[in-house]
């Protein structure tokens, strides 16, 4: 069976909730603060995992409760995590989240062990064969994704690159990608630095998702509770899918379901 193979971060997340996002050098009181995992690699990996995919994890935690404690939940959820390398002298990464009464929310991250996640961490994707995919969100240093997607094209198998958060990538990596995807702002900036992939997937929030001439309506969601891990369930399934052996509109349709119901509760990960 096609193993999706990701490459990313693994985050603590807090969230605190408030009425409304502060203004320049103004302090508003929240409420509780909640604690999640999160990180848009660890994420990804969950979402492609929970649509069925055979997933092996690439990313580095710190020496803490809280890294070991991410390993044995991703081993818990069946993933393969023995690409997750644990980083003596440095912390897991963490996230700090505000989430306002709309549902929408800004996001402060504290990298950690993940800065220290490099090439020769790479090692297990040289196990990947056609028909894999390799899941690489950008909260990791550049280089090693562009590794990463050269690895992967050099044994057949699919790149799927989200630019997220966005960072440019030479033009030859993106052409290594089938899709690259990008939500509406990230597209913007992508045609602003004159960059035009030959596979792209836009994801447009309420509209849909398009990629090249096929459109797919969003899922209809009563109730939007957080949107912290939409995309990220989005990614996930849709490599998922394309591993599976799906086509295009229905990895698509699979991934838009996926990321309607992650609208339903707080925080990046189903529990």
């Amino acid at each position: 069976m096609p193993r999706v193979y990701v490459v990313g971060s693994l985050n603590i997340d807090s969230v605190v909730e408030v009425e409304r996002h502060p203004l320049p050098g103004e302090t508003l009181m929240g409420g509780d603060v909640a604690t999640f995992f999160g990180g848009k690699g660890a994420n990804q990996a969950v979402a492609a995992a929970a649509a069925g995919a055979d997933v092996l994890f690439i990313g580095r935690v710190g020496d803490d409760s809280g890294g070991h404690d991410y390993i044995d939940r991703l081993r818990a959820r069946g993933i393969d995590a023995s690409g997750v390398t644990v980083t003596p002298g440095s912390s897991t990464g963490h996230a700090m989240i505000a989430l306002d009464a709309r549902a929408e929310n800004t996001i402060i991250v504290s990298p950690g062990a993940n800065a220290r996640l490099g090439t020769a961490d790479l090692g297990p994707l040289e196990g990947m064969q056609p028909g894999d995919v390799l899941l690489a969100p950008l909260e990791s240093d550049l280089d090693v994704i562009a590794e990463a997607a050269r690895m992967a094209r050099s044994r057949g198998a699919r790149v799927v690159l989200n630019l997220a958060p966005f960072a440019e990538l030479p033009a030859d990596i993106l052409a290594l990608a089938d899709p690259v995807v990008v939500n509406e702002h990230e597209a913007q900036q992508l045609e602003r630095s004159g960059l035009s992939p030959q596979s792209l997937l836009v994801t447009l929030g309420s509209a849909g998702s398009r990629w090249g001439s096929i459109d797919v309506e969003a899922a209809r969601v009563e109730n939007v509770v957080d949107t912290t891990g939409a995309g990220d369930s989005y990614c996930g399934t849709l490599a998922a899918g394309l591993a599976a052996g799906l086509d295009a509109r229905a990895a698509m349709q699979a991934a838009s379901d996926a990321a309607g119901r992650a609208v339903a509760w707080v925080g990046a990960q189903a529990d």
